[in-house]
């Protein structure tokens, strides 16, 4: 070979690298297929959503107003910037432009977790999770704006440690497009990078939402329509009614407030319950983060976990698409050798692939809560009862209460290369 002559990058890559490039390559393909409907996959049609009420929504927020005639609209004044992002590619249809931009997502997620695992004392286990988990939820992962905030979070917790004020703000801006990326601040380090990360939340969050309160009318109607929602039939509550409506339980199954929950006696009940226990979620991330007294690397990714794995299982709603925060957030934990979290990111990958049988293949089995649906339900929710369960008790034991101090010192060497990969 003619010195000078540079290999083509498959060649130069190692094949640990390059296999999961070629796995991931596979499965996006085949999610393409699915959503742009060259395959049929079975059950209902999950890309509806981008096709009929993200374009409805598209459609008005061209008018220069947020959808306030529509109760669906339940999400952050940023969220319009998602739902108005097909737009950067006018030659293509909405549903097509809004799939092409889902998969560039995903490819950033999949690089800043290929590059991040590949430094010294890094692990490709993130990125393997993250190739693994995104198809286990089909195509309903290309066919909702998730991937988009789930991108800003990754890269928010890739650069906290290095850069907590970038942190700060990616976390601020996703908060403002989905919430949940606020909780990614739980775990930053005492001190000045707590300050600097909170404080650029903050200024970034307030930045945001007078931008576009001032842009258009209506930015913070969501608060309203959000705080109407019931008990969404695959919900930790939505089982008390499965099972009790075998037992005379005088209710219904409808479709309100654009999802199926149950509307009926005790529904107000069982959804100020889950409230309740979103509460005490929240009050126990607060006393581990009075009580932790070790901080090593892994800590901000653990804990952020943590934090939306409760946030995520006391939902009122568990939607099939919270599983993709889920697994973004187990990846970028494994990317370091020395987290924790291995056991709770493989339950959430598990019940990301019942996820996958509840919604869409048997959904109608969950909605009519037959033995199969309840099962499933059973099922999915327990593993993600585990997982919190199991993540609070490995959070709580590394950081309370000092096990794992031994590998302190690696877990510091290897997040100095993560924090340098997400220059």
């Amino acid at each position: 070979m003619a010195r000078g002559t540079r290999l083509p990058l498959a060649v130069r890559l190692p094949i640990p690298v390059r296999l999961p490039i070629v796995v991931w390559i596979l499965t996006r393909t085949l999610l393409l297929l699915w959503v742009f409907k060259v395959f049929t996959f079975p059950g209902p049609d999950v890309t509806t959503d981008v096709s009929v009420i993200y374009r409805s929504w598209y459609d008005v927020l061209k008018l220069g107003t947020y959808p306030l005639a529509d109760v669906t609209w339940q999400y952050p004044p940023a969220a319009a910037l998602a739902i108005a992002s097909p737009a950067v590619l006018p030659f293509l249809e909405y549903a097509a432009a809004f799939f092409v931009l889902a998969f560039l997502a995903d490819a950033l997620v999949f690089r800043l977790l290929l590059r991040a695992g590949n430094r010294a004392g890094a692990s490709l286990r993130g990125a393997w999770v993250w190739v693994a988990g995104v198809p286990l939820l089909g195509p309903t992962s290309y066919a909702r704006y998730d991937l988009m905030v789930t991108a800003v979070a990754v890269a928010a917790l890739l650069a906290g440690a290095r850069r907590p004020r970038l942190m700060g703000a990616l976390a601020g801006f996703g908060a403002l497009l989905k919430v949940w990326p606020v909780l990614l601040l739980v775990g930053t380090v005492r001190g000045l990078p707590t300050r600097r990360a909170w404080t650029a939340a903050v200024v970034t969050g307030l930045a945001v939402t007078l931008v576009c309160c001032a842009a258009m009318p209506g930015a913070l109607a969501f608060l309203t329509f959000q705080r109407d929602r019931g008990t969404e039939v695959e919900s930790l509550g939505g089982l008390v009614f499965q099972v009790a409506r075998h037992f005379g339980w005088q209710g219904q199954v409808l479709l309100n407030y654009g999802s199926v929950e149950f509307v009926g006696p005790y529904v107000s009940l069982v959804s100020g319950a889950a409230l309740g226990l979103t509460a005490l979620a929240f009050c126990w991330l607060l006393l581990w983060r009075l009580r932790a007294r070790e901080w090593a690397a892994d800590t901000p990714g653990d804990a952020a976990f943590t934090a939306v794995l409760l946030f995520t299982t006391t939902s009122r709603v568990i939607s099939p698409q919270y599983l993709l925060w889920l697994v973004a957030l187990a990846a970028v934990c494994l990317v370091l050798r020395t987290s924790r979290m291995v056991v709770p990111a493989l339950l959430v990958l598990a019940a990301t692939a019942v996820t996958l049988l509840e919604f869409p293949l048997w959904f109608a089995h969950v909605v009519a809560g037959d033995a199969a649906g309840v099962l499933l339900l059973v099922v999915r929710n327990g593993l993600l009862v585990a997982a919190s369960l199991l993540a609070c008790a490995r959070l709580w034991r590394r950081t309370v209460r000092g096990e794992g101090q031994e590998v302190a010192a690696v877990s510091s060497a290897a997040g100095a290369d993560i924090r340098a990969s997400a220059r």
